[in-house]
């Protein structure tokens, strides 16, 4: 077969420059791998199947207040149940409730993310058990029996799949809220968990809050979310216009709870969409930087191609003197690009399958659906079609001799002679590289910045000095009273510890927990609201000391102290930003704020009753990264009310040193208490910044290989011109010319390359992004110093790279070159 023969040759021609060959496929390997590796992730991540039973009738249906700030507002009980009376075009509901659970019974005591759910909840996820039995009808009501169901990770990971775990007891305590007993039932199937990443489900039964009159019947006691199933036949926007309708007719009939300043609106998407919504933007950004390698590597390897093409022009054109056709050379050319492209697409499918490992813990920041990502034949057919593309590409490249001798390729020449098409595909293969390193540098440059603005934020607190321990507060056969002795004896004990500063409690742990106190409607004294004002304040519990652990200043008044909390003379401490929006030009001590929001009902323990302000603190943003202004108000935990349960604990010894006496001393007081997630405030803050952190480092690896594949082409093409032009420089020289004007001249060719490059990259990157925002809200155009730094890298770097071939330029022997052909 003449094929076999040109692959015989093609072996034998190549092994004759194991050089070229080894850098085509090193080169080769690194586009295809990544876009391989990428791929997987993308194909795992967003377009694999779910597991679940019908997937695409299963939906999310999602209230959002807007005009309050708020993108997912959870659904009440009142308002699911008239979304069930009244829609038809939906078969069944099911509802799911985050809740923090501690758990007793099942290993060391611990904090566990938890769902609480109703019957009809796993039939309408459509979901199965792995190991005993899912929550079904026969578990709801107030008599039912409180059950459990493991989620697959918590069972592997945490459990080690012990099958002996099911029909173990463990009992589920909500702080304050109260605890109940519930029984293991089984174990669910591994799939993606949403909307939260809970380790354990529970019944409606297990959770006394949910049971409580004001979760029944409370319209603005909003904590559930709302999954359903299309009706046969019914298409998704019949389902979305049928919701809409109900829900309008739902909020006129309530205007009291749906203010036309909140804009309350509701939709519906498929889970599949609402799951990936989170990596959708980052894998297509990815998979794009992953094609921009592509390109960069193809480009290179081109001009490898053009340049070998080139210097076989003589033995080409003797061939087509000899017979043989220009589609036997083509053949023959596609034989060679095809072995070294399949050599490229095996080893780079091979580096590829580890890389899938890393890129998977980097995706599983934006989508859970990563973390069980697996390698599958898929990757081998993306590396078999990218090689089949390369190698195409490389075999039209070059320009083929005819027969005919009017060609101008002399036989009998040995010499370099480069023609100006051949020259020309060069420099448009360079500048192609540059211009998609440009592209790649300036998006990587983009989130370093915002990396390094985002870790030098000032923070308005020690963050490297305080510990952070979640202590959840229990409440199983305590009294409120009881709990907090409980705290201010453990405050106690563990400010007797050597190296230990302050010791406080706090309800939140700065960014770990963020979200974790929504605003709340609030009033002061002699505040005039003016129309569609909705003055909302974050609440916090705090022991004395609080402010000093965290060495944040008290700007006016004084800290809590323990006859603080009394109820004849409710005190609070609230933040500067409050005291300045509620008092302008007015001193806040000894004024009085108060809640007003109607949620209050549905919050036990918390007092409408006018507190008066004893303190006025710098702003303490625990939510997000970069500060903001924060309204918020300090209550004393005297007065409570306790929820979560997090001890902060200031030291000038290594913070990590205290984990395991402050374990001990806790455990001492009650062996059944939950003592995890010791950290300090830095590495907590670090933790939140890792998905910026590693965007960053996987762009910026992205950059430098596009930017050292880059500068190499223009090194590449220089030198090959270099070499071809040594009988013009030879002449040159012996004119006149200095060393030092040859030495300009090279690399003002780079310089001119770059500059054509990067003037082209960003053209096209500003066509894309300007393309991509309109379908994509979270791309943005890079600002003027990422793009600025960009080009001045990549201009700098082909100055470097033309250094070379422009000094071997200027040593040219001038007899030597007057002797070439």
């Amino acid at each position: 077969m003449p094929f076999i023969n040109d692959l015989r040759i093609a072996i034998r021609s190549l092994a004759r420059s194991k050089g070229l060959a080894l850098t085509v496929i090193l080169t080769l390997a690194l586009g295809i791998g990544a876009n391989a590796a990428i791929f997987t992730l993308v194909r795992g991540v967003l377009l694999k199947p779910l597991v679940n039973r019908d997937e695409g009738r299963l939906i999310y249906i999602r209230q959002s207040a807007p005009g309050i700030g708020n993108e997912n507002e959870a659904f009440s009980v009142p308002e699911i149940q008239d979304l069930r009376a009244s829609v038809k075009t939906l078969t069944a509901f099911g509802d799911f409730s985050d809740i923090p659970f501690t758990m007793i019974g099942l290993g060391e005591p611990r904090e566990v993310e938890a769902g609480v759910v109703g019957g009809n909840y796993f039939d309408v996820i459509g979901l199965h058990p792995v190991l005993g039995r899912l929550i079904g009808p026969q578990d709801d009501g107030p008599k039912a029996a409180g059950v459990v169901v493991l989620t697959y990770r918590f069972w592997t990971t945490t459990l080690r799949k012990d099958p002996g775990v099911i029909g173990k007891t463990v009992l589920l305590g909500s702080g304050l809220m109260g605890s109940r007993s519930a029984t293991i039932i089984g174990v669910l199937e591994p799939s993606v968990p949403y909307p939260q990443e809970t380790e354990i489900i529970a019944n409606v039964v297990t959770s006394p809050h949910h049971l409580s009159a004001t979760m029944v019947t409370g319209r603005v006691h909003r904590m559930t979310e709302l999954f359903a199933r299309l009706a046969p036949g019914v298409t998704l926007d019949e389902a979305r216009a049928e919701l809409r309708s109900v829900y309008g007719a739902m909020t006129k009939a309530h205007p009291e709870v749906y203010s036309h300043k909140a804009d309350f609106q509701i939709s519906a998407k498929l889970l599949r969409d609402e799951l990936t919504s989170g990596a959708r933007t980052v894998l297509l950004v990815l998979l794009a930087a992953s094609a921009l390698v592509f390109i960069i590597a193809c480009s290179n390897v081109a001009n490898l191609i053009l340049t070998r093409t080139v210097r076989r022009e003589g033995e080409l054109a003797m061939r087509a003197a000899l017979g043989a056709s220009t589609g036997a050379l083509r053949r023959m050319l596609l034989a060679e690009s095809l072995l070294l492209c399949g050599a490229g697409a095996a080893l780079g499918v091979a580096y590829a399958q580890p890389m899938v490992t890393i890129l998977a813990r980097y995706a599983s920041r934006f989508s859970v659906r990563a973390l069980d990502l697996t390698v599958d034949n898929s990757m081998l057919w993306v590396g078999a079609a990218l090689a089949i593309v390369a190698a195409v590409i490389l075999a039209f490249v070059p320009r083929l001799p005819s027969a005919d001798a009017s060609n101008g390729i002399s036989l009998a020449s040995g010499s370099v002679r480069i023609t100006g098409s051949t020259s020309r595909r060069q420099r448009i293969f360079a500048v192609t590289q540059i211009a998609a390193s440009f592209v790649l540098l300036a998006g990587a440059t983009m989130l370093i910045t915002t990396l390094i603005a985002l870790q030098t934020a000032h923070r308005g607190f020690d963050t490297r000095q305080v510990l952070v321990v979640n202590v959840p507060a229990m409440s199983y056969g305590k009294t409120p009273q009881q709990v907090v002795d409980f705290y201010k004896e453990s405050i106690r004990r563990v400010d007797a510890l050597p190296g230990v500063n302050t010791t406080a409690f706090g309800m939140a742990a700065p960014w770990r927990d963020a979200g974790v106190g929504f605003g709340m409607q609030f009033s002061a004294d002699g505040h005039v609201h003016v129309p569609n004002e909705d003055p909302r304040a974050h609440m916090r519990v705090i022991s004395p000391g609080f402010f000093a652990s965290l060495g944040v200043p008290i700007v006016a008044g004084r800290d809590f102290n323990d006859s603080d909390g009394q109820k004849n003379d409710p005190v609070v401490i609230v933040s500067q930003t409050l005291a300045q929006r509620m008092f302008p030009n007015q001193g806040p001590i000894n004024r009085h704020v108060y809640w007003t929001d109607p949620v209050l009902q549905f919050a036990p323990g918390i007092s409408a009753a006018p507190h008066r302000i004893i303190g006025v603190t710098a702003d303490i943003d625990d939510e997000h990264v970069i500060p903001e202004p924060m309204v918020t108000v300090y209550t004393p935990f005297q007065e409570g009310p306790i929820f979560g349960g997090r001890l902060f604990i200031h030291t000038d010894a290594n913070p990590y040193s205290l984990v395991a006496p402050v374990t001990r001393v806790i455990r001492d007081m009650s062996a059944d208490q939950p003592v995890e997630h010791a950290a300090t405030l830095e590495d907590i803050r670090a933790e939140v910044l890792t998905p910026d952190r590693l965007n960053s480092l996987v762009f910026g690896v992205f950059g430098a290989v596009a930017l050292v594949i880059a500068v190499v082409g223009v090194a590449g093409v220089l030198a090959f011109s270099v070499s071809a032009r040594t009988r013009e420089f030879g002449i040159r020289l012996a004119l006149g010319s200095q060393p030092r004007d040859l030495l300009r001249g090279v690399i003002a060719e780079g310089a001119v390359m770059a500059a054509a490059g990067v003037l082209a990259g960003a053209v096209f990157g500003f066509v894309v992004a300007r393309l991509a925002g309109s379908y994509f809200l979270d791309v943005k155009m890079p600002g003027a110093l990422p793009v600025v730094l960009s080009a001045f890298v990549l201009l700098a770097a082909a100055v470097v790279a033309s250094w070379l071939p422009a000094a071997r330029a200027a040593r040219v022997d001038v007899i030597q070159a007057l002797r070439a052909e």
